[in-house]
Order: structure tokens, then C-alpha cells, then sequence
């Protein structure tokens, strides 16, 4: 009896665990913070959707759309739900985030999937910054594809590379609140590509 007991004691104790806080930044420059929470059931709903899924296309996709979910989710338990696209139409309203905001954001909803187990065909990379005529910086969270054989052609002249690696940028700071995060090539964005929101992106 007492060992069934320490069992149910034990699940118990798992199942008040699987609840997971991040904290959020917003008001420019992660100049604040709130912490929210997403429950086992938010969790398992996200779970749901990237599990199985057949491709590492298919899993940029469907993150996404996920960091959307998650930053809707956020903005239910803190002062985000107010963030728009870029920084021109938020009005320096409360709960406005910039790009610094959301690469740090991104980065650590990304980072909480991951170890959760539910990236197949991805890795969790550091933040990237871009910079056009030496004056706008914008950042972004980045995931790298798992790497790839490459066929190597004939001799190649001896420069086959054995394998090749593919890095995104997961960019939520161009869209509203709740939308779906913008995925890109790193080298494409890195070149000044993106949704224009801004007079200089």
C-alpha cells in the first residue's frame, strides 16, 4: 500500500511539473519581463502538432505557427497581446516588443521545445543580427537544419563537402501578436529580406 501510495504520490508530482514558465521581454531592449506559464495541455497541443510531422520544410512550417500560438498564449497572461508588426505601428503602447524582444523570446520558446524532445530535423542556434547601412540592426532567432549527405560529383576536384547545414531565421518581430512567426533562409534575410514593415526593412 505504501509503495502504490510514493507511485501515485510520484505521478502526481510529475503531472504538477509538466507546466513550463519562460519569461518574456518586451518594452524594447528586454527592457521588462513577465513570466508566463504554459500549462501541460498547451503543451501537449503544440506536442501533438509537431510530432510526425514528414520533413524538415514541413517542421519550419509548423514552428511557425506554433511560436504564434505560444506568443497569443503569452499575450493572454501578459502585456504583449498589444505588440504589432515592426515598430512603427505600436504606438509605444505597453507590452511593445522589438526585435531584440523577440529574438530573446523566440529563441527561449524554441529552446523550451527542444527540450522537450520535439524538434526532429532542427537544432536551436544562436541569435543572428543583420546590419543594413551601418546604422539599422535587426535580430532574429535562428534553427539550424540537422546536416544532410551531399552527393559529391565525379572527383569535385576534391572539394565534395561530406555534409551540408541550412539555417532559418524563425522572425516574429514582423507580424502582430499571435500571427505566425516569418521563416526565411538566414542568407536570404541576412540580405535584407522580410515582409517591409519599416521604412528601412
Amino acid at each position: 500500500m505504501k509503495k502504490i501510495l510514493a507511485l501515485l504520490l510520484l505521478l502526481a508530482g510529475g503531472v504538477a511539473f509538466a507546466d513550463e514558465s519562460v519569461d518574456v521581454c518586451y518594452n524594447y531592449g528586454c527592457n521588462q519581463e513577465a513570466t508566463v506559464r504554459f500549462s501541460d495541455r498547451q503543451l501537449r497541443t503544440l506536442a501533438k502538432r509537431l510530432r510526425s510531422l514528414p520533413s524538415p520544410a514541413e517542421e519550419r512550417k509548423t514552428l511557425a505557427e506554433v511560436i504564434g500560438q505560444m506568443y497569443s498564449w503569452a499575450g493572454q497572461q501578459s502585456p504583449v497581446y498589444a505588440d504589432k508588426g515592426g515598430n512603427a505601428f505600436d504606438d509605444e503602447v505597453n507590452g511593445a516588443m522589438d526585435c531584440i524582444d523577440h529574438s530573446t523570446t523566440t529563441t527561449r520558446f524554441l529552446k523550451m521545445l527542444e527540450r522537450r524532445g520535439l524538434l526532429k530535423y532542427h537544432v536551436v542556434a544562436d541569435v543572428e543580427r543583420r546590419r543594413r547601412f551601418f546604422l539599422f540592426d535587426h535580430f532574429s532567432a535562428v534553427v539550424q537544419e540537422f546536416p544532410r549527405p551531399v552527393r559529391a560529383s565525379a572527383v569535385d576536384h576534391g572539394t565534395a563537402e561530406k555534409s551540408k547545414t541550412h539555417q532559418y531565421v524563425i522572425d516574429s518581430w514582423f507580424v502582430d501578436n499571435g500571427e505566425s512567426a516569418v521563416v526565411l533562409p538566414l542568407e536570404d534575410w541576412m540580405n535584407g529580406a522580410g515582409p517591409k514593415v519599416e521604412p528601412n526593412y
